[in-house]
């Protein structure tokens, strides 16, 4: 399984960014799937999971302002990010774990993408 993040770069405070992950290769129709990021200094965080029954799940920090979304034909997951701040600036990683049906705490993700800067400056 190959997971290929596109999208991030840099906005200004207010401004929005869509990330995308395209998995590729021996997939499977059960899964759960997860954005994370780190920003320097700080530990991982996971911002949103989505699973096989497209049931989301939001950190706090996020909720409200982050959309977590699939388009299971393409086999690629988004995060949409909108109403940015100086905070959010941070590596976002994608991973998915397969053969589950619903994200638990606690999953871990055997698969991830190679990550995507972004960075929020006024």
């Amino acid at each position: 399984v190959q997971l290929v993040q596109s999208g991030g770069g840099s906005v200004k405070p207010g401004g929005s960014l869509r990330l995308s992950c395209a998995a590729s290769g021996d997939l499977d129709a059960a899964y759960c799937m997860a954005w994370f990021r780190q920003a320097p200094g700080k530990e991982r965080e996971e911002v949103a999971t989505i699973d096989s029954g497209s049931f989301p799940h939001y950190a706090d920090s996020v909720k409200g302002r982050f959309t977590i979304s699939q388009d299971v034909a393409k086999d690629t997951f988004y995060l949409q990010m909108n109403t940015l701040n100086t905070e959010d600036t941070a590596m976002y990683y994608c991973a998915v774990e397969y053969g589950i049906w619903a994200c638990r705490p606690g999953t871990d993700f055997a698969f991830w993408g190679q990550g995507s800067q972004v960075t929020v400056s006024s």
